[in-house]
This record gives C-alpha cells, sequence and structure tokens, in this order.
C-alpha cells in the first residue's frame, strides 16, 4: 500500500483496481474504488471487511480444525451501484471522486461497537505463520456473486485496526495503602501508592508517589517498582499473560522508625520489550511499527465481544534483603490509551469506557466462542 498524507492507495496484482482508504486506524472506514468497465465486462465489484481472532497457531490448521474465528463478515455492492444505495459522502470521498472521474465509487464500512479492538499477541523467535490476536482485513474484488471464490490477481487486501480512544472524562486518581504487623511485634510498617491520574497516554511517563512509614523493627533495604501488563484471553475458559513492560529496583532503604517518600517514575513502551512472548500490542498494519495495547474498555453490562482484554497494573513491592516482604505491595489499575484525535467528523459516537477491572475480576469473565 502507498500512504499519503490523507488516504492510503493499494492496487491489484492485474492494475485494473485502485483501492482508497482514508484511515488505516479506523472505526469508521470510507474509501473509493476505481475501477476499469471494461475489464469487469458483466462482473460486479464487491467490498469485504472482516473481523477474526486468531487464538492458535496457523501452522497448526490441519485436518480441518482451525484456531480461528470470524467474529463479523460483511460485503456490500460498490459496482454497479445499488439503485437503493444512498450514502452521505465525506469530504475525502468527494474529493477522490472528483478528482478520478466517474469510474470512481465510494464505499462506507461502519465497525459495530460490540467488536473487539485489533490485538497482537507477540510471538516467540521460533513461531511461525501469523500471530494470535484479533485483525481487520478489507478486500476488494470483482466477480459474477459475492459468494465466488476470490482471487489474488484481481483483488486488494489491506489490513486495517480497529482503536478505542480514551474517554473524554477520565476516572478519579488510583490509590492504595497496606499494613503489616510482623510476628511477635505490635508495630506495623505501612506502605501507600499513588498515581497522579487515572489515564495515560502511550509514551508518556508514569509518576508513582510513595510512602513508606517504618514503625517495626525491620529495615526496609529495597524497593522495587514494576508496570505489568496482563492479557486475558477469553475463550472457553480464561487465560493470562503477564509481562512487565517497565521496571526499577532502588536501593532505598527506610529504617526503624523512619519515613520515606518518594516518586518513581517508569516509561512503559514497546522498545525494550519486543523480544518477550505473548506481549499484547495494538494490531501492527504491514509496514507501520505498533505500541503496547491499550488497555480495554468496556461496560459492565455490555454485549461487547471480549477476545484478548489487556490492563496494566503497577506495583510498588518493598524488600528486606534477597527476600521479598509479600505481604507490604500495593497494585494500582491505571489506563493506557491513545488520546482522541482533535478532528473526528466521521466517527459515530462510542460508548464511554470505563476503568477496566483488576485482575480478579477479570480472570472471573468468561466469554465463549
Amino acid at each position: 500500500p502507498t500512504h499519503c498524507n490523507d488516504f492510503i492507495k493499494s492496487t491489484s496484482k492485474n492494475n485494473y483496481f485502485f483501492v482508497f482508504l482514508g484511515n488505516a486506524t479506523l472505526v469508521f472506514s470510507d474509501g473509493v474504488v476505481l475501477v476499469d468497465p471494461e475489464y469487469l465486462k458483466e462482473r460486479k465489484v464487491f467490498v469485504n471487511l472482516t473481523c477474526a481472532f486468531r487464538y492458535g497457531r496457523e501452522d497448526l490448521d490441519v485436518l480441518g480444525l482451525s484456531f480461528r474465528k470470524v467474529l463479523f463478515n460483511s460485503t456490500v455492492q460498490v459496482f454497479p451501484v445499488p439503485p437503493v444505495c444512498q450514502q452521505n459522502l465525506s469530504q475525502l470521498q468527494e474529493k477522490l471522486v472528483k478528482k478520478l472521474g466517474q469510474h470512481a465509487y465510494p464505499f462506507n464500512f461502519t465497525i459495530p461497537h460490540s467488536l473487539p479492538c485489533s490485538v497482537t499477541l507477540q510471538p516467540g523467535p521460533e513461531d511461525t505463520g501469523k500471530a494470535c490476536g484479533v485483525d481487520y482485513e478489507l478486500q476488494v474484488f470483482c466477480a459474477m456473486t459475492e459468494d465466488e471464490k476470490i482471487h489474488q490477481r484481481n483483488s486488494v487486501h489491506l489490513l486495517i485496526r480497529k482503536v478505542q480512544y480514551a474517554p473524554e472524562k477520565p476516572g478519579p486518581q488510583p490509590m492504595m495503602e497496606t499494613s503489616r504487623n510482623f510476628l511477635m511485634s505490635d508495630r506495623i510498617l505501612h506502605l501507600e501508592a499513588s498515581l497522579d491520574k487515572e489515564l495515560y497516554y502511550h509514551g508518556e511517563p508514569i509518576n508513582i508517589n510513595v510512602h513508606v512509614t517504618n514503625n517495626s523493627t525491620k529495615t526496609v533495604k529495597k524497593i522495587k517498582v514494576s508496570v505489568r501488563q496482563f492479557t486475558d484471553i477469553c475463550l472457553f475458559s480464561t487465560a493470562q499473560y503477564m509481562c512487565p513492560v517497565a521496571m526499577v529496583e532502588a536501593e532505598d532503604q527506610v529504617s526503624p522508625s523512619s519515613t520515606l517518600c518518594k516518586i518513581y517514575t517508569l516509561t512503559p513502551v514497546l522498545g525494550p520489550n519486543r523480544e518477550k512472548r505473548g506481549l499484547a500490542l495494538d494490531g501492527k498494519l504491514k509496514h507501520e511499527d505498533t505500541n503496547l495495547a491499550s488497555s480495554t474498555m468496556y461496560e459492565l453490562h455490555t454485549d461487547m465481544f471480549i477476545a484478548l482484554l489487556c490492563s496494566y497494573l503497577p506495583m510498588v513491592l518493598l524488600m528486606e534483603g534477597a527476600v521479598y516482604c509479600m505481604d507490604v505491595a500495593v497494585e494500582l489499575p491505571f489506563v493506557l490509551m491513545h488520546p482522541k484525535p482533535k478532528e473526528e467528523a466521521h466517527t459515530p459516537p462510542t460508548h464511554p469506557g470505563k476503568l477496566p477491572r483488576i485482575r480478579t475480576e477479570i480472570a472471573a469473565r468468561r466469554c465463549g466462542l
């Protein structure tokens, strides 16, 4: 595909079909197909959009058993234009139709809100074939009917992404605290941690405020702060991947009868985590890099099919020597997403997002195929 400032252009192998797509990252798809009527003869031109969830390696698809579930499949006829077809053209479509001439035909797709976002699980070095995850594919082809077999030579295939944008009104500031009593002592070690906000954008530093009050007889010798990504694969039962995406281990000591107040800054990004198998990424396009998967937003009572549920939890852990004080730890759920673009003239409204449930509630959710 050819990427221009305003659109993406792709061509069939026989150079008789040209597809112009407004954007490859979308919740609403508008485009234009440029065709050659003499080549078509009596055939029609169709546009097909498919959403599929691959939950097993492609090389395991044998004996008619496929580890791929089609979640959405819709086909529209573009040429000849159906007599009852009336659609409002976007600004981009109007410009393209005017520039390309009478053989340019617009099309629109609205991706249902109930479908999951594009997410890919990062494969390991020895894995082959398509990666597990949710992907969307747009196909433009010519045939007598839409049920005919699609030939590579006279068709165009484009991978696109469905994304969720950050809600306009983020939730409250996350804060957690815990205390621990040690054996044979009534004195406590108190840990309090908080974030300065609930919503962060990709690449934005996360400031974790840590306050330790040590009234015990133990000495805290290290403090470990990390951000972990949890990905729940919702099938017949729920499996889960956990990957640390940012971590700092500080030699900060807290002696008995003393306190510590400090801000630790972590930035969860893909760069140092590219080799981690099972890491969830935003759906990757062929010629574009990607980033860590965004947090999955959903209503508590929803008909949305959640194939891969991603969430992030920073954890603050106090250490006594080489041994973890496992009870002196807190987790702070937050939301990691993309900001909503300033100009989304034709994006349909979406339901307001909710804070992803913490892990114990996520693990209890079941989505059967």
